[in-house]
Formats: structure tokens, sequence, C-alpha cells
């Protein structure tokens, strides 16, 4: 896919993204229609032991995905010289040993 295709997708929303919460880091992947990699965010993180149990904290997670769709961002701006405004579709994946559910 060329820059131009690209760009294109992104201002039109026929975007996908896709979030996972890995162990050790949250990646997230931004496609378009055909699944082609637009651009790639992530950010690290660790787990914490709570009361003997490894986990992670609501203000993690929240800063985990924050600072991994910003990551992604602001490497669609620098490559493709656009905003992400609005996302298509989006998805959710976590690490398969582990669970961690927020009230929105």
């Amino acid at each position: 896919m060329g820059t131009a295709e690209a760009k294109a997708a992104i201002i039109a929303n026929k975007t996908a993204l896709g979030i996972e919460f890995g162990s050790t880091r949250i990646k997230a992947v931004l496609t378009d229609e055909d699944n082609q990699v637009i651009a790639i965010g992530n950010y690290d993180w660790e787990n914490q032991l709570d009361g003997h149990i490894w986990t992670y904290s609501l203000d993690a997670i929240w800063a985990g995905l924050q600072g991994c769709y910003a990551d992604l961002t602001a490497r669609v701006k620098a490559e493709y010289n656009t905003d992400v405004e609005t996302i298509g579709a989006i998805g959710f994946s976590g690490m398969m040993h582990g669970l961690s559910l927020i009230h929105i």
C-alpha cells in the first residue's frame, strides 16, 4: 500500500484498530479495509504483585492504553501528515492467562 492510499483510508475512516494487552507490552495496529498495515504503536508495561496476585492496576491499564494509542497516532501523523479522527472498527484482545475487566 502506498502512502496516498493509506492516508485516504485514514481520512475516509476506512480503518480498523486492533489492540492487544500482552504481559509485557500493549500493541496496536491500524489497518485498511484490505487488512494492510497502516501504522503500529506500542507501550511497555509491567505487572505488579498485589496481595499475592500478579496483576495490573486500573490506572496502569488506562495509562497503557492511552500511551499505546498516542504512539500509534504520532506515527500516523509523522508518516502520513494527518490525524486519526475516527476509526471504522476496533477490537481488543488480552493475554491468554489473564483477564482485566473495566467498567466504563
